[in-house]
């Protein structure tokens, strides 16, 4: 635009050249006659400014085998109280940023927390990944608990095993896990089992338990209960039931509830995330069949009424694949 107002100017007089093509007349004026750079003046020290020798008294001060493990607001505290002043907390801390060495940080043993992995697991079928975790039933009187394992199939969302008890229990979960291994008849290198972080999970009894049983396992990072969805998602299901209740009046009455439930949940919950198919129709292999039936009467719905469908029905499929945390993409 200022080089088009430049061009207007010898016609029409620089104001309308500039206001017709809207320019800044300022913004031309300073390309044509750049400002002279300003002269930069030496800075001068200030007179509250340490000597060399004041600086290097404080440095001595402060790494004095008095003060080696104390703050720099500690230190002028206490030469206050002796009667003592040097300079002030924010200089001695200027003194120590300037000094080599590298003073100027957290001098004590700090803890460190080691680097987690983050889970990659992938399951093109059922068998290949399950998920199992905890959760707290409330009991008859508050703060009794009931403690629900269960077991999920992170491709058909099938519930392939679950127990409920009084107590959590490394024991308990062994028992549960031994006894639905063998119930699928899973081989030997083919199941990854999925956890969090919890004590039973972690515990020694069910890592040689799955190591004999050639089960691979896997767990969530600390505080990421993302890492393992299925489980959590499955728990809000069962919590947000209908039929739920706020308390369970005895350990019987939670295995009468929770086996209604998980019948309902395997062999009657359309579930969302396996277009709508029930966890039993995946985990038995009937998918492909149910999805086919399902095709051929939203054909026959289109010829019968060609008018209700703006384009030829499709045919659903399921996921090729279903992930813990796919890998991530650059």
């Amino acid at each position: 635009m200022i080089a088009a107002a430049a061009e207007l100017e010898p016609h029409i007089g620089q104001r309308a050249a500039h206001d017709a093509v809207g320019a800044s007349r300022a913004t031309s004026h300073r390309r044509r006659c750049p400002p002279a750079p300003r002269p930069v003046k030496p800075r001068t020290a200030p007179a509250s400014k340490l000597s060399v020798v004041e600086r290097d008294h404080v440095l001595e001060m402060l790494g004095s085998d008095r003060f080696i493990d104390a703050s720099p607001g500690a230190v002028v505290a206490t030469l206050l109280d002796e009667g003592q002043y040097l300079a002030s907390e924010r200089t001695f801390y200027r003194v120590l940023a300037a000094a080599s060495g590298g003073e100027v940080r957290e001098r004590r043993s700090q803890l460190t927390h080691p680097t987690y992995a983050r889970p990659e697991l992938l399951a093109t079928g059922p068998n290949q990944v399950w998920s199992w975790d905890i959760t707290k039933l409330r009991g008859p009187v508050k703060h009794s608990w009931f403690q629900l394992y269960s077991i999920i199939d992170i491709y058909s969302r099938a519930t392939v095993g679950w127990m409920v008890a009084d107590r959590e229990s490394e024991l308990l979960a062994k028992r549960l896990l031994a006894d639905t291994i063998v119930k699928h008849d899973i081989t030997p290198g083919t199941l990854t089992v999925h956890a969090d972080r919890g004590p039973s999970m972690r515990s020694q009894t069910v890592a040689q338990l799955l190591a004999g049983l050639g089960v691979d396992k896997t767990h969530n990072r600390p505080y990421t209960s993302s890492d393992n969805p299925y489980s959590e998602a499955q728990f809000r299901t069962l919590k947000y039931h209908p039929g739920y209740p706020m308390r369970f009046a005895s350990l019987a009455e939670a295995e009468v509830w929770c086996q209604r439930f998980f019948d309902w949940y395997n062999n009657h919950h359309r579930h969302s995330g396996i277009e709508m198919l029930t966890p039993a129709d995946v985990h038995q292999g009937l998918a492909d069949e149910r999805l086919q039936h399902r095709h051929d009467v939203m054909l026959a719905a289109a010829q019968r009424h060609p008018r209700r469908f703006t384009r030829p029905p499709r045919r659903r499929a399921l996921p090729d694949a279903v992930y813990i945390n796919p890998p991530l993409t650059e």
